[in-house]
């Protein structure tokens, strides 16, 4: 859906609005809409000004391009902020899981397009979402632990609230799901065709200003269409019974003993990732389960970052995706029996200057 005239437009952030509707698009198409601590903030403002203007029924957030939604945060920042012992990557979490934590408590519907690469903080600004709208193009996943970190972004909320294990096996292996498994996982809510996607905007820019959620949700409802997972439906089972246990070594064995197409796949695709992602994660995603609410959960993973920036395998896993693009990185440690207890622990540390303190 193109809101703007992006030709001539320089700002990362668009905004403007459509009737009674509020409009916010990310804007760096060229990297899918990568996230930088300046988008974070003018997003936060804009939320800001629609949150308090009278006429505003509803807001919308798009992206720009054809490639995504939104690829994630910025982590060539990340990184060079963390090897340069920056205050940067610190300011940059901090603002983004404020920004994640008002999204899921915004008081007025706000409406996501979740189309092509939706990813890492893409999800972030999606799936806390009060109305989440995914078309077929979308391929939706946090594959943290492929470069040494760790799903957040209030993820390890959103993975562990799935059904089954669903979202254990989404938070390990970091692999895409479409458009109706991204509903079955509870990130999305509905699946419009992009073709309904102009008519949606111009039906919710047409609400009263007094317009409230369930309004919204009715406008969107009449364009949907059933859908029905694929991956999810399939393997369901599998995924329930290999990714039921808290610890990775008893997964990746029940994977082995599977040994179908897809056991041996997910198996494979966990091995190449970060052992101590791996632990980290599943270790998150347990926590989550027991968790009150989102900013709990995010207020953990804030915690979590302040170790991530000393761990040798987020530098790693960055290098070897982004920097040098070798796909090749070599982790440390390398094997899961070399992560123990201690290495784990010390990302559950409480952080010194908490988040919503």
């Amino acid at each position: 859906m193109k809101f703007f005239d992006v030709a001539t437009a320089g700002e990362e952030v668009l905004t403007g609005r459509s009737g009674t509707l509020g409009l916010i698009s990310l804007n760096r198409p060229r990297i899918i809409n990568s996230l930088s601590l300046g988008m974070v903030r003018a997003i936060d403002a804009a939320l800001d000004d629609f949150e308090h203007d009278p006429t505003i029924a509803a807001v919308m957030v798009t992206g720009e391009g054809e490639r995504g939604f939104c690829a994630g945060g910025d982590i060539k920042m990340l990184y060079e902020g963390g090897k340069a012992g920056s205050p940067e990557p610190a300011t940059f979490w901090r603002e983004e899981y404020r920004l994640n934590a008002r999204i899921g408590s915004y008081p007025k519907p706000y409406v996501v397009l979740i189309e092509g690469i939706t990813m890492g903080g893409g999800v972030g600004l999606s799936g806390h979402a009060s109305h989440r709208i995914t078309t077929e193009t979308a391929r939706l996943a946090m594959p943290e632990t492929g470069i040494g970190f760790f799903p957040d972004v209030g993820a390890t909320w959103l993975l562990s609230q799935a059904p089954g294990e669903l979202g254990t096996y989404m938070g390990l292996t970091g692999e895409p799901v479409g458009a109706t498994d991204a509903i079955a996982a509870g990130f999305a809510d509905w699946l419009v065709d992009t073709s309904q996607v102009s008519e949606i905007a111009e039906a919710l820019s047409s609400l009263p200003a007094a317009a409230g959620h369930n309004d919204v949700a009715a406008v969107i409802a009449d364009a949907a269409r059933p859908a029905t997972a694929l991956a999810f439906a399939e393997h369901r089972n599998l995924i329930d019974r290999c990714f039921a246990f808290d610890s990775i070594e008893e997964i990746l064995a029940t994977l082995a003993a599977d040994a179908s197409e897809f056991a041996t796949k997910a198996r494979a695709t966990m091995l190449i990732r970060s052992p101590t992602s791996l632990k980290v994660t599943l270790a998150l995603l347990r926590k989550g389960r027991s968790s009150p609410d989102l900013e709990t959960c995010l207020e953990r993973e804030f915690a979590a970052t302040d170790q991530i920036l000393r761990t040798p395998d987020f530098y790693e896993g960055i290098r070897a995706a982004i920097i040098d693009k070798d796909r090749n990185p070599k982790w440390s440690p390398a094997t899961l029996d070399a992560v123990g207890p201690a290495i784990v622990d010390a990302f559950f540390r409480p952080h010194p200057e908490p988040l919503f303190g």
